[in-house]
């Protein structure tokens, strides 16, 4: 099935542009629901799945050992902004744990906040690992090799411990085999996983769901979720989507934005999971179909949607910060 016309982009009047991609809607027993373009193309789903590599932090006893609190849980979830909110709890972790900051092997990169980065170059500073959007989650990933004494030089390896129970946990919760989840390399260095969009759906529609499961798994989902949309200013950062839709959606929906445009969302009150995918990889058709999803779906109502209209119609700038135009969703979803 080929690739659907979600959003387009107009310059004045005119459509200079357009975004194509796919969209699956699925409920926690996995019915396929909705679609838009092929529901079945197999995706990576990096960072997008952060929710479900964390899960181990929980499921180990490792969050209990130390002390791991929501705000914590909800940072090894996150592609943080690297602001001092992130940065502060991720080196609080560390040192908690009894962890050096240079086991932390997520490479660096400019942080999201250039606030952050102005600070940082005004002082002098390098960038470290600690910046990465990522740190969080290889905090986490540390926290729980240190929990089971494993060794923490090569966590981010595909044979390690921690990436293999990371791989167990995603194909139980999509329920699609293990041997069938292709492995890439991540930005941040550690395996990412392609699995078909509605399994990814799937997955998410499950832990919407906490009473499906027994003992660890239900108290780690119900965790980390709850983590997630009580703090989700550790998930993302000032002005991210991540952080204002979780806020806008007020406790019943949780979502995490991937490279490459890939977006998961959960709904507490109806169990749906929603996974997108962008076909070319552009992030800022990301947000516009997300929203236009759920308004579709009647899952955010009129004013929730206002709120976040900067997302679902973004309007576009030239140099001089004048409007010269706007994203528009630009598809239907079809019912299956």
């Amino acid at each position: 099935m080929n690739p659907l016309k979600l959003v387009d982009v107009y310059r004045g009047k005119k459509i200079e542009s357009s975004h194509f991609g796919h969209v699956a809607v699925v409920d926690s027993v996995g019915t396929l629901l909705y679609v838009a373009g092929d529901p079945y193309r197999v995706t990576y789903a990096r960072s997008s799945v952060k929710p479900l590599q964390a899960m181990p932090i929980v499921e180990t006893g490792a969050a209990d050992r130390f002390g791991l609190s929501e705000q914590d849980l909800s940072l090894c979830c996150a592609s943080h902004s690297g602001e001092a909110q992130h940065t502060n709890r991720v080196l609080a972790m560390l040192k908690r744990t009894g962890i050096e900051e240079a086991a932390l092997r997520c490479g660096t990169h400019i942080p999201h906040s250039q606030e952050t980065y102005k600070q940082l170059m005004v002082a002098g500073k390098e960038l470290t690992p600690l910046y990465n959007n990522c740190s969080g989650k290889h905090t986490g990933m540390l926290v729980t090799a240190k929990h089971n004494s494993e060794s923490l030089e090569d966590y981010y390896l595909p044979d390690h411990p921690v990436q293999q129970r990371i791989m167990k946990v995603i194909s139980e919760m999509t329920e699609y085999p293990i041997e069938k989840i292709q492995i890439g390399i991540d930005g941040c260095g550690v395996p990412v996983h392609a699995l078909p969009l509605e399994r990814l759906a799937y997955g998410f529609a499950r832990m919407t769901r906490s009473n499906m499961f027994t003992n660890r798994r239900a108290e780690a989902v119900n965790r980390i979720t709850t983590a997630m949309m009580k703090y989700p200013e550790m998930v993302g950062g000032t002005g991210r989507f991540c952080t204002d839709f979780m806020k806008a959606a007020e406790g019943r929906m949780f979502g995490k934005a991937g490279a490459e445009a890939v977006y998961l969302i959960g709904d507490k009150e109806t169990g749906v999971g929603i996974a997108i995918k962008i076909e070319d990889g552009n992030s800022r058709a990301v947000y516009p179909t997300i929203l236009e999803v759920l308004r579709q779906l009647d899952l955010l109502d009129h004013e929730q949607l206002a709120h976040l209209r900067q997302y679902h119609q973004p309007v576009l700038k030239n140099a001089r910060q004048e409007d010269i135009g706007q994203l528009v969703p630009a598809f239907n979803l079809r019912r299956c």
